[in-house]
């Protein structure tokens, strides 16, 4: 009986495991002992779950619809939990930024100089203690979440539908979706911030008053116009306007200005400072990032993607670049709207001091260059900058590394 034909086995290629020579063994051969290649190999069972997933690697994810409901409670949460975090941060600086713009006649003494800021803060932990530096923050973060969670979904819908491709973003559109969203947001939450000044600008040590005292003290304020009439008879004014005034007096007297309108005072400038602050800060923002991402330089400011991020969107920047992106955007956007935030802040107070005179824009304006002349408007701009910047930047930063959490 002639002994059996020895099976033949190809060998190895150098590197490969000893399962492919079995393989490669077992595939069809042709008349002339040439391996067909088979359609369809016969593989070894993965050792574990996950070696199948490296030979077969999973299908990338697709870009999420940003106006489905679960990006929109997603990106909000994201927005809300960076402005209460960047909000803590510089909680005493805000509060001491407060006193100097709405010319506390405590700490009058110390505007101007890097080294009054450092002596109001201070003389108020000495004052009031640790809880001092943090008066009214409590106000700050029921207003700073729905403020931030607002204006951060808002621009992300309103960025869908003004670029809804990348070949049509401009920073144009850019700024348009920023201050849009900016006043989307300022305008649902400007009462809780009217209400946080106060409490914030209040410096008595006994008798403070509660939240609720504070509501009430601006929902019956009313413009008092007898004052501003003696006040244009005193200047010396044409006969015409002391009657104009008179009969405005009789009008207020009929129908007197109070209620939830004093809850939007100083609401003008506010938004027409919003319009540059949050138009040229997520502007600039988005224009740092995509030079930070730049091909020549991006090995070292951005890092990996996580392996659930979506198709299409760009590389995470590294946490040192995502702060400077966000710093610069604080810094730019303060400085186009500082004049207006000083105006808004003394319109605010004015029921606070004084006679409870409700300033218009251009009222505030004259008596500022009056007091203190152009620099007037600058006052605290630069315990702006220390509070300002380190807070976007935070802001910028917890809300990107949040969505990415969040995985959006």
């Amino acid at each position: 009986m002639p002994p059996a034909p020895a099976v033949e086995h190809a060998s190895p290629l150098p590197g490969a495991s000893p399962y492919q020579s079995r393989e490669v063994g077992d595939a069809p051969r042709l008349p002339d002992g040439t391996v067909m290649a088979s359609k369809r190999r016969q593989r070894d069972p993965a050792v574990c779950p996950t070696d199948d997933e490296a030979r077969v690697p999973r299908a990338q994810a697709q870009p999420k619809d940003k106006h489905s409901l679960d990006y929109v409670w997603r990106s909000g949460v994201a927005g809300g939990f960076a402005g209460c975090a960047a909000k803590t941060i510089v909680a005493p600086l805000d509060r001491v930024k407060i006193l100097f713009q709405a010319h506390n006649p405590q700490f009058v003494r110390y505007t101007g100089s890097w080294f009054g800021v450092g002596e109001a803060i201070r003389d108020i932990y000495r004052q009031d203690g640790p809880l001092g530096l943090f008066r009214g923050h409590s106000a700050t973060l029921l207003r700073i979440f729905p403020y931030a969670a607002i204006k951060f979904l808002a621009y992300e819908q309103i960025r869908a539908v003004i670029i809804p491709s990348k070949q049509q973003e401009t920073p144009f559109r850019r700024l348009i979706s920023g201050s849009m969203a900016g006043v989307t947001s300022v305008f649902f939450t400007y009462p809780l911030e009217l209400i946080r000044v106060r409490m914030a600008f209040e410096t008595k040590r006994e008798g403070r008053s509660s939240l609720r005292s504070i509501c009430k003290q601006i929902y019956n304020e009313h413009r008092n116009t007898k004052a501003l009439a003696q006040d244009l008879q005193n200047a010396q004014v044409s006969t015409a306007r002391v009657a104009a005034t008179a009969a405005a007096d009789a009008v207020s007297v009929a129908a007197p200005r109070s209620g939830l309108v004093n809850f939007y005072r100083g609401f003008s400038p506010t938004l027409f400072g919003m319009l540059p602050y949050a138009g040229i800060s997520f502007l600039t923002h988005d224009t740092a990032g995509d030079l930070l991402r730049h091909p020549k330089i991006s090995k070292w400011t951005t890092q990996e993607p996580p392996e659930y991020a979506h198709k299409g969107k760009p590389p995470p920047l590294r946490s040192w670049a995502e702060l400077l992106a966000g710093g610069a955007a604080g810094l730019v956007s303060q400085t186009a709207s500082y004049p207006l935030e000083v105006i808004r802040r003394r319109m605010q107070v004015g029921g606070a001091v004084g006679d409870g005179h409700r300033l218009r824009i251009g009222e505030t304006a004259t008596l500022i260059m009056r007091e203190r002349g152009l620099r007037g408007f600058f006052v605290g701009l630069t315990i702006g900058y220390v509070k300002v910047v380190p807070m976007v930047a935070a802001s910028f930063y917890t809300y990107e590394r949040a969505k990415t959490l969040f995985g959006i």
